[in-house]
């Protein structure tokens, strides 16, 4: 018997950077949207096209690399966004326009002040525009765990009669029960058959989001919308890998049901995401998380040796997962081993890019007695943040004693020039960013630090992530990669520092953050 394949669509690039802290420039977005391309995710929404001449970007140039996966772009039901959508995806193999509007009580009297007969009206219209730019046309109806079901019947026969082959119910807050899901999946699926592909979009405020989507498979849904790693707004979205791997492992249950999903690359896919944008999955976290197939309990690893299914359910070579984690490349290690391991880890970059990478790699290998995968993904992502780089640290100088002032001396070059200058502070790092402030003439407030060891030994390299507001403007998220943590912080500042100034004037522009 021929089983149904159930659709992935990953919102990662949308929904997933609405994670606080997340931000992706384009570069990045273009390499994860590669990465979900050999995962072999169905829909890629890269974005959301009217946000910012930023995301259009992005949304656009994935658009001309992608084939083999839907690219989607996310418009509100307004002339506008949907416009800038069609035009984002318009050099796409495959693509499709993703239009929503709020169709819950609360949210269409409170947030949209509209009367639900208003709301049809302009759901219509944005499906019928949208349809001039694809035939695929998806239609959601945001806060549908909150919605009256008649009404859901009304308007999604508006929009299917408009032109929308997908309709999406999603639980917005991540308020509903499993069997409240299952039963609104139910009645809707078997309401539309034959007529649209029912989708669900659960978040996970309650916990419930993989546990909903579960279950709306089983009650018709054929669509299920998820993020890696579970990123998403506030407690984040159903995880991409959790929901894939229930499918696989309880093939018993799900024995109708597959994906197009090359579970080798749900590690890989993750580790990436979660180097980009310095969020990494809590150690417990099912499938992906650092403690996924450990066993410390002497019960546990007394039945491992003897048979490892006495305890794991799931082999880490399904995912992808390398337990040895080690790069076997040196400083006598050619370009073209290097090149083959930078395609295993799930990069896709051009000659330069390559070469860039490879000058960074020799310098660490130079350095770094072994080296591991961990330490190939920070120096990649790394350097993508160089793209737009503005600012560059030339060296730094630290003067620091128990009984002094921290202080701190920083060599900066903009334009082929180098500026020197110091700055005290409250600690190290606090005057070596305020000798960066001093240089560059912008006043950037700190408002997180993080820094984190890459692989292990002494020599492990240092990622430091900051989130840095300039001028009063939202956060921006900076990197910074070395084995000297203070350098690793100056990069990272100097890292968003650029970032700021490549979104320079395009910030203000950015309308309020769509949750579905």
């Amino acid at each position: 018997m021929k089983k149904e394949i159930i659709k992935i669509f990953d919102t990662t690039l949308r929904d997933g950077e609405q994670s606080p802290g997340a931000s992706m420039n384009t570069e990045e977005k273009i390499q994860i949207a590669a990465q979900l391309e050999r995962l072999g995710v169905d829909i890629i929404e890269a974005g959301f096209a009217a946000a910012s001449p930023g995301d259009f970007d992005a949304i656009e140039k994935i658009a001309q690399k992608v084939e083999r996966s839907t690219v989607c772009s996310l418009a509100r039901a307004i002339d506008a966004d949907v416009k800038a959508a069609g035009e984002a995806i318009a050099k796409a193999k495959m693509k499709r326009i993703h239009t929503f509007i709020a169709t819950s009580p609360i949210h269409m009297e409170y947030k949209l002040k509209m009367k639900p007969d208003e709301v049809i009206k302009r759901a219509v219209r944005a499906v019928e525009y949208a349809r001039t730019f694809v035939e695929d046309v998806e239609f959601s109806c945001e806060d549908a765990g909150r919605s009256d079901i008649g009404f859901l019947k009304e308007i999604s026969d508006a929009v299917i009669e408009a032109g929308a082959s997908t309709i999406n119910l999603p639980d917005t807050v991540g308020f509903r029960l499993p069997f409240e899901i299952g039963a609104m999946v139910k009645e809707m699926s078997e309401y539309t058959k034959g007529r649209a592909i029912i989708s669900v979009h659960n978040h996970n405020d309650l916990g419930l989001g993989v546990a909903n989507s579960l279950e709306a498979i089983m009650n018709g849904a054929r669509q299920v919308e998820c993020t890696i790693n579970g990123l998403g707004e506030r407690a984040g979205n159903a995880a991409l890998e959790e929901i894939v791997m229930a499918l696989k492992v309880r093939s018993d249950v799900f024995k109708d049901f597959d994906t197009h999903i090359n579970t080798k690359e749900i590690y890989p896919t993750s580790r990436l995401i979660a180097t980009i944008t310095g969020i990494e999955p809590q150690p417990n976290k099912a499938i992906v998380g650092k403690n996924a197939f450990a066993h410390e309990s002497g019960i546990h690893q007394d039945g491992m040796l003897k048979n490892k299914e006495t305890y794991e359910i799931i082999r880490p070579e399904d995912i992808g997962l390398d337990m040895t984690d080690t790069l076997v490349l040196g400083k006598h290690s050619g370009r073209a081993a290097f090149k083959d391991k930078l395609g295993k880890l799930g990069f896709d970059l051009d000659n330069e890019a390559i070469n860039r990478a490879f000058e960074r790699f020799k310098i660490l290998a130079d350095r770094k007695k072994e080296i591991y995968d961990d330490d190939i993904r920070a120096l990649v992502t790394n350097e993508m943040t160089k793209a737009t780089q503005i600012y560059e640290i030339v060296s730094l100088q630290l003067m620091d004693c128990s009984e002094g002032v921290p202080s701190a001396a920083v060599k900066i070059r903009r334009e082929g020039k180098e500026i020197i200058d110091a700055s005290i502070g409250g600690g190290t790092i606090d005057a070596v960013f305020k000798a960066i402030d001093r240089i560059t003439g912008y006043q950037g407030e700190l408002e997180d630090y993080k820094v984190k060891s890459v692989s292990e030994g002494k020599d492990a390299l240092a990622n430091v992530t900051v989130k840095v507001s300039f001028n009063g403007e939202p956060a921006i998220i900076g990197h910074g990669l070395n084995i000297d943590t203070m350098l690793a912080s100056a990069r990272a500042y100097i890292g968003a520092l650029n970032s700021y100034l490549s979104m320079a004037g395009k910030l203000k522009e950015r309308p309020h953050k769509v949750i579905l």
